[in-house]
This record gives structure tokens, C-alpha cells and sequence, in this order.
């Protein structure tokens, strides 16, 4: 029952929450940028290199085998080197996007902890006025 209970002490810290929380909406956040480079950002890339798609982009080591009924019996073995081109586009879009996402709470963080203006001196005192003219006094003489 001890176990347990470490357990339940460990799984319920705030930092293990705070992460879990973030893995989840991690995750989404890498569908979404995942979805913006396949769909918006690599389409308008491959017009430009000549209608390729870059999931298409393979070197074929060895031809898939048919039947003669023209099935596949054996699947053609490539190098999909065109997905390997998408995960790392990416994977720097999603990077880049959490690099600007932390710099601004970083910065946030700053002006929070910003110390306000420094309080005006105290007034001098009696006896610091008192020696302030003795000295002006003297400097006379």
C-alpha cells in the first residue's frame, strides 16, 4: 500500500501535471504545424520546383513483384527519401514556432519580474540638515 501511495504523491506533483499537460497539447500543436506544412506550405514549394510532391520523392531498390493477375505479391522496397524532406521541414517549422512561443513568455516573464521604481530618498533629518549648513559654514571661512 506504501507503493501506492508514493505513487499517488508523485503522479499528483504539479511539475508532472504541468508536463502532461504539455505533451498533450504538444502533440496537437505538432498536428497542426504538421498539417500547415503539408498542406499550405510544401504545395507552393513543389509548384515551384515542378509540380513535385515531395512524399512522392523516392529511389526505388528493388520493383514491386506482380502475379500475372496483377497483384502485388511482394512490395517494391525505396528509399522514401521525399518523407524524410517533410518530417524535417517539419520538425524546424514546429521548432522555430516553440523557440518564438518561449522567447515571448520569456519576455513576459521579464516585465513581470521588472522591479518597480526605486522609492524616492527619505527627507534628510534634523541632524543631517544641522551638518549640511555647518559644513557650508565652513567651507565660507
Amino acid at each position: 500500500m506504501k507503493l501506492v501511495n508514493e505513487f499517488k504523491a508523485f503522479a499528483m506533483r504539479g511539475n508532472v501535471v504541468d508536463m502532461a499537460v504539455g505533451i498533450i497539447i504538444g502533440g496537437a500543436f505538432g498536428k497542426i504545424v504538421s498539417s500547415v506544412v503539408a498542406d499550405v506550405i510544401m504545395p507552393p514549394i513543389g509548384l515551384l520546383l515542378g509540380g513535385v510532391k515531395f512524399t512522392d520523392l523516392k529511389i526505388v531498390l528493388k520493383d514491386a513483384i506482380l502475379d500475372p493477375t496483377g497483384a502485388v505479391t511482394t512490395q517494391a522496397v525505396s528509399i522514401n527519401y521525399g518523407n524524410f524532406i517533410q518530417t524535417t521541414v517539419d520538425f524546424l517549422i514546429i521548432a522555430f514556432a516553440i523557440f518564438m512561443m518561449i522567447k515571448a513568455m520569456n519576455s513576459l516573464k521579464k516585465k513581470e519580474e521588472a522591479p518597480a521604481e526605486a522609492p524616492a530618498p527619505p527627507p534628510p533629518t534634523k541632524e543631517e540638515i544641522l551638518l549640511t549648513e555647518i559644513r557650508d559654514l565652513l567651507k565660507q571661512k
